[in-house]
């Protein structure tokens, strides 16, 4: 199988297919014009860059280079987390952080450590896209999750406070919200799961195939991430949420919705 090299005008062309957007969004009066426009460059502009960038860190391969790249990798995807949903609080961006970072960088560590066996444990080769990946689909499940949890108890906030008042301890009253908080930040995973190989070819497998290598290794080395990603989609969002829990319900078992506030 021989590799396909891409140029600049194949790169040119491809991106001229969104225009398919941008003449959607006319006739639909959309008013996405301006959106798809700025999204476009910033993928352009982004992935570029971090082409380069990696280009760089995979040549020198030192642990004090590759280790503040995960760093920030982990904090952008935070902040991300936390910039979603219509219900904020205070300390929701160092929760987001949080759960981001053990639950990705724990089960990161298992793939390179225990399953792949990479050796020395930063070689950017394989510690920098991994992580991504993960931290990408983890991102997606903590911010569900925060949403969720913090959307459900506030429109709940009267079965909330009676069985608080009932005598119900906080957990059992927020316990509710938990579950289907959890629920939503698995979902995407699970879906995902659901299909893939059938609907869908994930891109890591994909890159491996149009890059030369064996189909049954890229299925095997994709099964592996998909499994990484589910157990770090799941522990991210249970700590989200216990996290948010603990934020919005005192000691006292007492509910403080005074602390969510409208996303400005």
């Amino acid at each position: 199988m021989n590799y396909l090299s891409l140029s600049y005008l194949d790169l040119a062309i491809a991106s001229s297919l969104i225009l398919v957007n941008g003449l959607l969004s006319v006739l639909l009066k959309l008013r996405l014009e301006r959106q798809l426009f700025w999204a476009a460059s910033r993928t352009i502009v982004q992935l570029l860059a971090i082409g380069y960038i990696l280009g760089w860190v995979f040549r020198v391969a030192e642990w004090y280079i590759v280790l503040p790249l995960m760093l920030t990798m982990t904090l952008v995807a935070g902040n991300a987390a936390a910039s979603h949903g219509k219900l904020r609080y205070r300390g929701l961006l160092s929760d987001s952080v949080v759960s981001i970072w053990l639950s990705s960088w724990l089960v990161t560590a298992v793939g390179l450590l225990l399953v792949l066996k990479v050796r020395p444990w930063y070689e950017p080769q394989y510690a920098i896209p991994i992580l991504g990946m993960i931290l990408g689909n983890t991102l997606t499940a903590v911010s569900l999750g925060i949403e969720r949890m913090t959307r459900e108890l506030a429109a709940g906030r009267a079965v909330v406070e009676m069985i608080l008042s009932l005598g119900g301890s906080r957990w059992e009253a927020a316990q509710a919200a938990a579950v289907q908080a959890v629920r939503a930040g698995m979902m995407p995973t699970l879906n995902q799961m659901t299909v893939v190989g059938i609907v869908s070819l994930p891109g890591m497998m994909t890159g491996q195939i149009l890059a030369g290598q064996s189909p049954t290794e890229a299925v095997r080395y994709q099964i592996v991430i998909m499994f990484l990603i589910a157990a770090s989609s799941a522990l991210g969002t249970v700590c989200a949420v216990l996290l948010t829990f603990n934020r919005l319900f005192s000691a006292a078992h007492q509910f403080m919705p005074h602390k969510l506030e409208p996303r400005r």
